[in-house]
């Protein structure tokens, strides 16, 4: 049997056991995680580990370069997803979360190499901004450098992408959301934040302010009074 797959009889002798009455909290009242996760399914990257979260805590949505397709009529996982933290869990804080050494980010750089991955060519499209961003401004990166920056830039596009969801949309006019944009540097167990103040990733330290991409506050285009006179 595989080594891995052998372990989950641990679950059931240990891990239950030594958790049991969290578990029946959770299912006593239901689950209510305190922030909703988008990050790579790169197996390396372990959202859990990250932020030392117990079961509950966690909305977890992990696939192929942490992505965030924009809204549409068609129906999708990831959209579903954010859908449903939103709007039934009551998630207030939303991550997305990329990392060092992205083989999605590097698939970017050599799209030939992805004719036999249809699907996974189709699917790396949703970071074409990310792509466009580094070609013109960062045209002096090679490498390890560039896939870096693409890394960070495509949690930009991404939360960008997020914003074009109506759940998230409508959460932040009201100020009931906030957007984190995170990187992981998996080679230097480091966590990185995006300011939404100076657009720049900071690196998160326990004596200094979170980074945060959009703090919680209202931002509704016109002011209610005016809409009532209107009325």
């Amino acid at each position: 049997m595989n080594e891995l797959i052998g372990r989950v009889f641990s679950f059931e002798k240990k891990t239950f056991p030594d958790q049991s009455a969290l578990f029946s909290k959770l299912v006593a009242e239901g689950q209510s995680p305190k922030a909703l996760i988008i990050s790579c399914a790169d197996s390396r990257v372990v959202p859990e580990q990250i932020l030392q979260a117990a079961p509950g805590d966690l909305f977890v949505c992990r696939n192929a370069g942490n992505i965030v397709p924009p809204y549409s009529s068609a129906n999708g996982g990831v959209t579903s997803t954010v859908e449903y933290a939103v709007m039934v869990l009551g998630v207030r804080d939303i991550i997305v979360c990329g990392h060092s050494d992205c083989g999605a980010m590097k698939a970017m750089e050599a799209p030939e190499k992805l004719g036999s991955m249809p699907n996974v060519a189709a699917w790396l499209r949703h970071s074409n901004a990310a792509n466009e961003v580094v070609k013109h401004c960062y045209p002096e990166m090679t490498g390890g450098e560039r896939a870096r920056v693409m890394a960070l830039e495509n949690v930009v596009s991404q939360l960008q992408h997020l914003r074009t969801h109506p759940s998230v949309a409508s959460g932040i006019a009201r100020g009931e959301i906030s957007l984190h944009g995170w990187f992981v540097d998996i080679h230097g167990g480091q966590v990185l934040g995006l300011d939404g103040e100076t657009g720049r990733f900071t690196a998160l330290r326990e004596d200094a302010p979170l980074p945060v991409a959009l703090p919680a506050g209202k931002r509704t285009a016109a002011e209610v009074p005016f809409l009532q006179a209107a009325e």
